[in-house]
């Protein structure tokens, strides 16, 4: 996305027009009215990552088109990262730019930021990071005493006091605590995560007893979820991301919530029965798990066969998309057990192609 696109005064155009191209995908499935929900048209993101572009004395970020991929894009300010990024991008460069150890050979830098202030800031090198850079760094810390940096180079990473930040999201009145860690997935725009929470929370109001959820990330859902189960298992793949799930399941002092390292594939043959249910499932009380819902939020490339399946066998379905089209997918070959009951547009990602889906399945009466 070049900082050019990001146009607050025609973000209501452009949600339209995603609107209307996500009814079009949709048209010949049988759905219902769909729910818009919108974001802030401007300092939406709570992450960014930027090229460093060096031009004899001077350096700044830089961006691409993808039609010109050589041609960098002076990028001074970014509309749609956090107000704090925008704070943070040229008092960094301000204080690097005369410190030739910090300054030398670095090609990126990624920000992390969160609604209540805090920022990480990893500077990326294509050059060993040894202890003169360490020195320099910490005394760079202290001139942004609110914010975590990490060094990169190759394979090495350098943490001067830590390699997280604290994030607080507000769902229903109800405050949420999340560790959220560099490089690991997270959700980028805060405000459409918190409207996303809180619709979960809508469509499943009315059910009861135990939940079933796979990909859980660092616990994103699981935790305001908690709150309507009686018990909840979750799985996830990312070893990063599963321990972040259990800081964040015992900040929020969640105690009906268990955690599974395992690849989505891996749970759904244990539970179609291909496999014996492994030690960690057991542990987790999957033997005994009779859910009620199941909750999916996969990449990008949908729900394979054998997860299909085994969701199948589940009364209701809660399945968050990031691409519509494997969605649509996934909804023709559910399409024969269960019926969608709602639907909803999340505008996470605003002036790009890409859309947010929200669908609650029920089971079709017999």
């Amino acid at each position: 996305m070049r900082p050019d696109q990001i146009q607050p005064e025609k973000y209501q155009q452009q949600l339209a027009e995603k609107q209307a191209g996500l009814n079009q995908l949709m048209a010949d499935l049988d759905l219902p009215e769909m729910e818009v929900f919108d974001s802030e048209p401007s300092h939406y993101r709570m992450r960014a990552e930027f090229r460093i572009w060096h031009d004899g004395d001077d350096l700044f970020y830089a961006m691409f088109d993808s039609a010109d991929p050589r041609t960098p894009i002076r990028t001074d300010q970014f509309l749609a990262a956090s107000a704090l990024i925008n704070e943070l991008m040229p008092a960094l460069l301000d204080a690097i730019r005369n410190v030739t150890v910090l300054r030398h050979k670095l090609f990126q830098v990624d920000f992390l930021t969160t609604t209540t202030g805090e920022a990480l800031i990893s500077l990326l090198y294509h050059k060993p990071i040894d202890e003169e850079w360490n020195t320099a760094a910490r005394e760079l810390n202290k001139s942004f005493p609110a914010c975590h940096f990490i060094g990169r180079s190759r394979k090495r990473k350098q943490v001067l006091t830590r390699d997280f930040v604290m994030e607080t999201l507000t769902v229903n009145g109800q405050k949420y605590h999340y560790q959220q860690v560099e490089n690991s997935f997270t959700q980028p725009n805060a405000g459409i995560n918190e409207k996303m929470l809180a619709w979960a929370l809508d469509v499943t109001q009315n059910e009861s007893g135990d939940l079933l959820e796979m990909y859980c990330g660092n616990g994103n859902f699981s935790i305001p979820l908690a709150r309507q189960f009686e018990r909840v298992v979750a799985t996830e793949i990312s070893k990063v991301s599963v321990n972040s799930a259990q800081l964040n399941i015992a900040m929020n002092g969640m105690q009906n919530v268990q955690v599974v390292k395992m690849a989505s594939e891996d749970v759904a043959a244990a539970l179609n029965g291909e496999t014996d249910l492994p030690k960690s499932l057991l542990q987790a009380g999957m033997e005994t798990l009779s859910p009620s819902v199941v909750l999916v939020d996969p990449p990008r490339a949908g729900l394979d066969e054998a997860t299909i399946e085994l969701i199948r066998k589940v009364d209701a379905i809660l399945y968050i998309s990031c691409n519509p089209e494997t969605l649509k997918a996934n909804l023709e070959s559910l399409a024969c057990s269960h019926q969608v009951a709602r639907y909803a547009m999340f505008d996470q990602f605003p002036y790009t192609h890409h859309v947010e889906t929200g669908v609650y399945l029920q089971r079709k009466p017999v």
